[in-house]
């Protein structure tokens, strides 16, 4: 066998020890987890900005409160988290407003608090497995600096038997070790440029979010007066 044959991907791999082949079955089904998530926020970002720029479209046509209301509660399944903080919202208006006892600013308060809780939910669902996509884009090319470590060790262990070394016989081995670190760095990459996006795209709907609760509020403390 020539050094090129044992420099090949396949090669390397089969031959690599059960450390370094641990390591990188560990970074693939990280990797593969990694781009799972890549793709699943991706549409649900999208989908969230889509109902979010309707809902905004809708309420600021001038519409009924009541109607839009109406429409969320018998949509709801299908609905986006700022029609949704509508909805926790006005429903709280509507049953505070009931109340005689209680005078408009304790009202609002009480709105803003339930839309409020709404909105943690909604935020919470945005950021769903960032965290999962942070921790490969900082972990993974250190797991695969590991592999690499171990496999160069094995690699000069072998050595030691032998009466000279030479390039053909060190190369493999030093090659199958660099693997891992490749491996390592496929995986963090990715995993690194999505997090960075995707957390700055729930920022701004989470601000989104925010504006519309408080011009929300002060369109329901100026129908109190």
């Amino acid at each position: 066998m020539n050094v090129s044959q044992d420099l090949s991907i396949v090669e390397l791999v089969a031959n690599a020890s059960l450390v370094v082949k641990l390591v990188l079955t560990l970074l693939t089904l990280v990797s593969i987890m990694s781009w799972y998530y890549i793709f699943r926020k991706w549409f649900e970002l999208r989908d969230a900005r889509g109902k979010t720029d309707q809902f905004e479209r809708e309420f600021w046509s001038g519409g009924s409160l009541e109607t839009l209301y109406q429409s969320a509660v018998n949509d709801r399944h299908h609905t986006g988290g700022l029609e949704r903080i509508f909805e926790a919202g006005y429903r709280e208006f509507t049953k505070l407003r009931g109340q005689r006892s209680l005078d408009p600013a304790t009202i609002v308060d009480g709105v803003r608090r339930g839309m409020r809780a709404t909105y943690q939910r909604e935020v919470d669902d945005l950021e769903a497995h960032l965290a999962f996509l942070a921790t490969v884009g900082s972990v993974s090319p250190y797991v695969g600096l590991f592999g690499t470590v171990w496999g160069i060790m094995h690699s000069f262990r072998g050595l030691s038997s032998m009466v000279s070394a030479t390039l053909q016989a060190v190369a493999p081995g030093i090659a199958e070790a660099l693997v891992a670190t490749a491996i390592g760095l496929f995986a963090a990459i990715p995993a690194v440029v999505a997090y960075n996006r995707y957390a700055h795209d729930a920022d701004r709907l989470a601000v989104r979010f925010e504006s519309f609760i408080e011009e929300f509020s002060n369109i329901l403390q100026r129908q109190l007066k």
